[in-house]
């Protein structure tokens, strides 16, 4: 316990720091667009209270917040679509997966919390857009649906499911997880802002470059380096390459949900816009990092 609080207090002065050094920064430079930077920084701020009371009290704490997060994510995606009339019924049995899939994370069932979403929901979902609404757009639609529930919520919702996983382990590791997938999102924004030349994909997001990615994966494994030992039961050979599995999949999903984003708003500009502040430009990276990280610990680690 005294070790988490000196943990918890170290991140809490780490974010007063980031915080100030970026209303800073952002004054003496008025001219280059921090605006992400800060999003993510308030969105740190709320997760450092989640997780405080999540790990000091009871971990359900948690598993209702990121059940929430879940929700307005995908709101939030849905509202990228050109929905017709016969796409509600379909969006409306998609919110209604959310609880049951969080609640097979509460009573500790794996098996049906890993295959509920990727199996049961994607074989039943087209069901409800089949009937009596005919076959125009269904492959559209129900593709559509799949891939946000994909990502949105099954990716997400196993953020809930590590202190349920390894009571002793499990809270440490989320903030560990967090911690580095956000600071490789801001290290990478930085390096793509100064220095960044050479676009991944310039039509989707300018500030994914080759440099940020190159560099904020060096950053985050050195920083995954100093981490590992406070947070982690990891040895020094995982603990370094937890940093590189973060950068690498935090990349992808930040790329993929860029992407995604235009190809949805390809012909609205003013709404991709508008959304480059949402729920889905904070949490872009953790629908990745958050799967793939509880993947190969399971694998390789007895205690998960």
């Amino acid at each position: 316990m005294i070790e988490t609080l000196w943990t918890l207090a170290i991140i809490f002065i780490g974010l007063l720091l980031a915080t100030i050094i970026m209303y800073v920064v952002k004054k003496q430079d008025p001219k280059k667009d921090f605006s992400g930077i800060l999003l993510r920084v308030k969105t740190w701020w709320g997760m450092f209270v989640v997780f405080f009371f999540a790990t000091l009290f009871n971990p359900v704490v948690s598993l209702l917040s990121i059940m929430v997060l879940c929700f307005f994510a995908l709101k939030e995606y849905f509202s990228m679509i050109k929905t017709r009339k016969s796409d509600r019924r379909l969006m409306l049995w998609c919110y209604l997966v959310i609880p049951f899939q969080f609640y097979w994370i509460y009573i500790g069932w794996y098996g049906m919390f890993i295959v509920f979403i990727p199996v049961y929901v994607f074989l039943f979902l087209p069901l409800p857009r089949i009937i009596r609404k005919g076959t125009s757009g269904f492959l559209r639609s129900v593709s559509i649906t799949q891939w946000g529930l994909m990502l949105m919520v099954f990716g997400l919702s196993h953020l809930a499911y590590y202190q349920f996983a390894s009571p002793e382990f499990g809270s440490n590791l989320v903030l560990f997880l967090i911690v580095l997938t956000q600071l490789n999102d801001v290290i990478h924004y930085l390096i793509s802002l100064y220095i960044g030349k050479r676009r991944v994909v310039p039509s989707a997001n300018p500030y994914i470059t080759w440099e940020g990615f190159i560099g904020a994966m060096l950053v985050t494994t050195l920083i995954s380096y100093f981490l590992y030992p406070y947070l982690t039961p990891f040895d020094l050979k995982f603990g370094i390459l937890s940093g590189i599995i973060i950068g690498a999949s935090g990349f992808l999903g930040s790329l993929t949900i860029s992407v995604l984003k235009r190809d949805l708003l390809i012909s609205d500009n003013k709404k991709f816009e508008t959304l480059k502040g949402s729920y889905l430009n904070r949490i872009d990276s953790l629908t990745y990092t958050s799967p793939i990280f509880f993947h190969i610990i399971r694998y390789y680690f007895e205690f998960m």
